[in-house]
């Protein structure tokens, strides 16, 4: 079991996101690439608008706080999507199937159903990520659709499926 504290994604976080992201056995399946820089994850922060719920784990290692994952929930700005809102997250190669993305997806569904009274969200997932879509589906998110070659990984092009969670809040 670790330590850990889910907050608000702040300024300053940038470097510890970077890492995050550019982290062989996480970018693979986030479209993040080796070569990101810092200054694209603080400029991220940094501009981040009022339809934007970010938040990160973080623990400490030897005293340092570390951002061990990391997950978004972005809303639309259109009014005929704002019933809906997508989700992204990463979690570090460490402390993968530990409870920190299931953690971090409770967070932003708690806003999701509770704040925002969200009716879908959805994601999408490389479709041999076995482990998040396995969370995913125990979260109440179904399979909608296949995207084929919806991304580039390892010099090949991978298909995605299309997952949604769909309240019907009265």
């Amino acid at each position: 079991m670790i330590d850990y504290e889910i907050r608000p994604v702040r300024a300053g976080d940038g470097k510890g996101i970077n890492l995050l992201r550019r982290m062989p056995g996480v970018f693979e399946n986030i479209l993040g690439i080796p070569s990101e820089r810092i200054r694209r994850n603080e400029s991220f922060i940094e501009n981040m608008d009022p339809n934007a719920h970010v938040f990160v784990a973080v623990t400490l290692v030897d005293g340092e706080e570390i951002i061990a994952g990391m997950a978004g929930l972005h809303v639309s700005a259109n009014h005929r999507l704002r019933h809906s809102g997508g989700v992204g997250i990463m979690i570090h190669k460490d402390y993968q199937g530990k409870g920190l993305g299931r953690a971090l997806m409770n967070t932003l569904l708690d806003i999701a159903d509770n704040w925002l009274m969200l009716v879908r969200v959805e994601l999408t997932v490389f479709t041999d990520n076995e482990k998040a879509i396995g969370l995913y589906k125990k979260l109440g998110f179904e399979e909608e659709g296949l995207k084929r070659k919806a991304a580039i990984r390892n010099g090949k092009y991978e298909d995605e499926y299309l997952m949604a969670r769909i309240t019907h809040q009265e």
